[in-house]
């Protein structure tokens, strides 16, 4: 139950504290449902989940998976049969443009702004610190009254076309899913506004929920539990070579995408994507 409530959660793009929300649940409660401390939630709970989520209640109690059972499913070549995208410098344009966004609209000197962001955004992504107290500590370091840094980041996001492209096809062959290093909340207004693909994802895995970041080896710890098969048949797709090799490591395959010659990157992994035969 609690592994089919987390996977609805992510499908529909919510973050545990939202689904709270929703559901007028308290946290507590939610968390202890979806790691099995709960093994049997009221059927009134239930009710409430599946109607926040946007399923039916059948849905959320008796389908392992609502992503992949219209699908045939394929393996590679070279045995991969689950294929998790990055986010950033991936799926959509690096933070790089909204840093220089930020630079422009503040006057601060372009190297301060990179430095400070880069200062504390791991931190953040780890959701070991709040959004808020980030744009604090950056409006700081900046000299300014305050910033905040999600309408400059959600404003200048632009979708890396190709790869979207990519990902749906993909999605159409194999399981997939999102394993992304980003800030909290992030994820699910990108998948609102359309910046990345809203589709029923096999599996996400965003830092700020995991409270760890690639290239620590929980992460992918955490990922290869959620995609539900061996190191051997993960394949992860990220523009940073310094993750791809923490998952060499581990036994996945990897491919590294070039943000800068999108066209080039795509059909190397299209090509590594074909289904054997």
């Amino acid at each position: 139950m609690g592994k089919r409530l987390q996977a609805a959660r992510q499908t529909a793009g919510l973050t545990q504290q939202k689904l709270c929300q929703h559901a007028n649940l308290s946290f507590s409660t939610l968390t202890k449902i979806e790691r099995g401390a709960i093994k049997s939630p009221s059927i009134f709970t239930i009710q409430s989940i599946a109607t926040a989520l946007g399923v039916s209640l059948d849905e959320l109690v008796g389908q392992a998976s609502l992503s992949s059972s219209r699908r045939q499913l394929s393996k590679t070549k070279t045995g991969v049969s689950f294929i998790y995208f990055d986010v950033n410098g991936c799926l959509i344009n690096s933070p790089q443009r909204a840093m220089a966004r930020l630079s422009q609209a503040t006057g601060a000197p372009s190297d301060i702004v990179e430095m400070a962001f880069w200062h504390y955004n791991d931190e953040v992504c780890r959701g070991t610190m709040s959004t808020s107290d980030f744009n604090a500590k950056l409006a700081k370091r900046l000299d300014i009254d305050e910033v905040k840094w999600q309408d400059y980041y959600l404003e200048m996001v632009e979708p890396i076309t190709q790869m979207q492209e990519l990902l749906k096809w993909a999605a159409e062959n194999y399981k997939v899913g999102l394993m992304t290093n980003i800030m909290p909340g992030f994820l699910s207004s990108l998948r609102r506004n359309g910046q990345v693909p809203e589709m029923p994802y096999d599996a996400v895995v965003d830092s700020s929920e995991v409270a760890t970041i690639k290239p620590e080896v929980k992460m992918y710890e955490i990922a290869q539990e959620r995609a539900g098969c061996p190191p051997s048949e993960i394949l992860l797709v990220d523009d940073s070579k310094v993750n791809l090799m923490a998952a060499e490591k581990l036994g996945w395959h990897v491919l590294w995408f070039d943000e800068v010659h999108p066209e080039e990157s795509v059909e190397r992994v299209r090509a590594a994507l074909e289904p054997a035969a």
